[in-house]
């Protein structure tokens, strides 16, 4: 049964649809005015600043309010305090220090926006695109780190959608180890989906989205099923009366097939979420706990991690943790050095070398990305087969890390744009993220 968030019933519809897209759109939305990076800046507009804070600067979860511009710039550097959380130890031991080189000439790399003949600075687009927080590595070398707005060196951020690429990779992981088999259906190892769209997928289709769905993350229709499914994992406030699913695991089981699998690639947040309960059924621990103990105590992290739970404590495994932006940055680094990091090997190098080949063009082509022409999608990963073999992990509003292996750089970013679909920033960061890479190149340190 399906239970729409109608919009004339609920006063918190207008401000999701502006604020929480949790897909990646084909095109870019028509944006309406905003005030810029500097005039929404969470600590200059004073948001949950006080003890308690003015009224009309409390941010909460249940009225809508942590979903709304410019409120967002604030929840998403403090999701933790609005939501509840399942932890991500780093580990006891030591941190691994990332050595320092910081250059001076960054902010005045300049570049051509895509689709114009505008010129723009780096330091120029940081503030374009709502940076929260941003850092180059160069041959494993800190060359440039900056932080804004609500966001701290030693705080944690939202990765929105950048969450997939962790289990893509801890996925195939699992393939290569022979825990899971990439042409299995996902129902040999989640019975219950059996009957859901995703029983006769296969673990390769959840990998790489070539799922047939019925599921739409169209945010102008309230009866679209991205609704049901945040709601369900209480990423988003229920509306009065509701009765739908109270969990992933519930919703999972209620998605339809539609179409064919294996035949185009889907971006759909619902796969990712699929993906992590085989991946818990297989390994018999949760997905927070297969990337504690796969990826995160091995990195020599900084800080733990974090994720957002639904009411019975499963992961929000398409797009609910936060993190450190450093230790974003050293998972970058891991997956540039063929999987090799803090002195062992945590991702094998064939399932590093699987994802930067890429996947079918063709299929990718179908979901009609016009920004990203060429580009493929393997293992949750976004592949741009461009002359430097860039790929990256993308998330809504801003957030990336996006891997050079030619140029040996590795950007991490936090941001909190206020659409969220990153057609509307990919033509002011694309272009400035290779010409960092050209003149790191040209000009080695």
């Amino acid at each position: 049964m399906r239970h729409p968030f109608h919009a004339r019933r609920s006063p918190l519809f207008a401000a999701l649809l502006l604020s929480l897209s949790l897909s990646l759109s084909a095109g870019a939305q028509t944006a309406p005015k905003f005030p810029d990076a500097q005039a929404s800046d969470p600590v200059t507009m004073g948001w949950m600043i006080g003890f308690p804070p003015p009224p009309d600067r409390i941010i909460r979860f249940a009225d809508g309010s942590s979903y709304r511009f410019p409120q967002l710039r604030w929840s998403f550097s403090n999701y933790r305090r609005l939501v509840p959380t399942g932890n991500v130890s780093r580990g006891l031991g030591a941190p691994l220090p990332l050595p320092r080189a910081e250059r001076d000439d960054i902010d005045a790399v300049s570049f051509r926006v895509m689709g114009s003949g505008q010129s723009m600075s780096w330091a120029q687009s940081l503030a374009a695109n709502f940076t929260d927080g941003i850092v180059v590595l160069h041959k494993g070398r800190v060359v440039y780190e900056r932080y804004f707005g609500a966001l701290r060196p030693d705080g944690q951020h939202i990765a929105m959608s950048v969450t997939k690429s962790f289990f893509g990779t801890i996925g195939a992981m699992l393939v290569a180890d022979g825990t899971l088999d990439a042409n299995a259906k996902a129902s040999r190892y989640v019975p219950e989906l059996k009957d859901s769209a995703f029983g006769d997928a296969t673990v390769r289709q959840l990998l790489d989205m070539t799922t047939g769905l019925q599921y739409s993350e169209d945010y102008a229709d309230p009866n679209a099923e991205i609704w049901n499914h945040v709601r369900a994992g209480n990423v988003l406030p229920r509306p009065p009366g509701y009765a739908g699913p109270n969990s992933f695991y519930e919703f999972l089981v209620t998605v339809k097939k539609q179409g064919n699998h294996g035949e185009a690639f889907a971006y759909k947040t619902v796969n990712t979420d699929a993906l992590g309960w085989v991946i818990a059924r297989a390994t018999g621990k949760s997905v927070g706990d297969n990337l504690q103990e796969r990826i995160w105590s091995k990195l020599g992290a900084e800080q733990d991690a974090y994720f957002a739970i639904d009411s019975v404590g499963t992961e929000f495994a398409g797009g609910g943790l936060n993190t450190g932006l450093r230790d974003l940055a050293r998972f970058g680094e891991m997956m540039r050095l063929d999987g090799r990091f803090n002195g062992q090997q945590i991702v094998p190098k064939a399932v590093v070398d699987d994802i930067r080949n890429g996947a079918d063009k063709a299929h990718f082509a179908k979901a009609g990305y016009l920004l990203l022409p060429g580009w493929s999608y393997r293992n949750m990963w976004w592949v741009s087969h461009n002359e430097h073999g860039a790929y990256s992990a993308r998330g809504v509003h801003g957030q990336l890390v996006y891997v050079d292996p030619k140029a040996e750089m590795v950007i991490a970013r936090y941001a909190s744009f206020p659409l969220a679909g990153n057609a509307n920033i990919d033509p002011t960061s694309l272009p400035a993220y290779h010409a960092l890479a050209k003149h790191l190149i040209a000009n080695p340190r």
